[in-house]
């Protein structure tokens, strides 16, 4: 890989280029994920940054949530006993049940996606 450089005043910069090839189609965890690495991972930030792989890895850990998400949702609500018949007998109960699991299961995948 060749550096080409261009003279700027009295210094001479390297022609950097950012080739977009992924999409950021990232959502609420990849957009946490970016600010995390901003405030408290400045260098794997600038890393992911400088050799393009910074939308990759954004999609790549909202994805990775996402499915750990909905996974953890359906493990925890069969485990409590939450059931399509309690929604059909007391809705509130069961959106206060599945509120309450969804919760929880933000803040695990939040500490094993976002915050590693």
């Amino acid at each position: 890989m060749e550096i080409t450089y261009s003279k700027y005043g009295d210094y001479y910069l390297p022609d950097l280029a950012i080739s977009e090839k992924e999409p950021a189609t990232y959502g609420r965890f990849g957009r946490m994920r970016l600010q995390y690495l901003k405030e408290h991972r400045r260098a794997t930030y600038i890393n992911l940054k400088t050799s393009g792989k910074l939308t990759h890895h954004l999609n790549e850990i909202d994805r990775e949530a996402n499915v750990m998400l909905q996974l953890l949702i359906e493990q925890m609500a069969q485990a409590q006993g939450i059931t399509e018949q309690l929604k059909a007998e007391n809705q509130m109960a069961w959106v206060r049940a599945m509120n309450n699991i969804r919760n929880a299961v933000e803040e695990i995948v939040a500490g094993k996606t976002i915050y590693r």
